[in-house]
């Protein structure tokens, strides 16, 4: 079984994929049975899904805390 961060890397990966196609290859708007579709908007939508991923994968990330003592 995939770990958190495993299953945020695989998505990340997939999201970044499909918004590289989406940049190479950008459709117009156009409906689908009667419902609008905005290229824009799937795209902002992939952006979105790529920085909380990325927010995601920083709380995994280590960190230090430097603190001065008083003297």
């Amino acid at each position: 079984m995939a770990t958190d961060l495993e299953q945020i890397q695989s998505i990340r990966s997939l999201a970044l994929a499909e918004l590289e196609q989406a940049h190479d290859d950008p459709q117009p708007d156009y409906p689908v049975d009667g419902e609008p579709v905005s290229w824009t908007e799937y795209v902002e939508s992939l952006q979105a899904t790529l920085d909380w991923c990325d927010r995601k994968q920083a709380e995994y990330d280590p960190f230090e805390v430097q603190s001065r003592g008083t003297t």
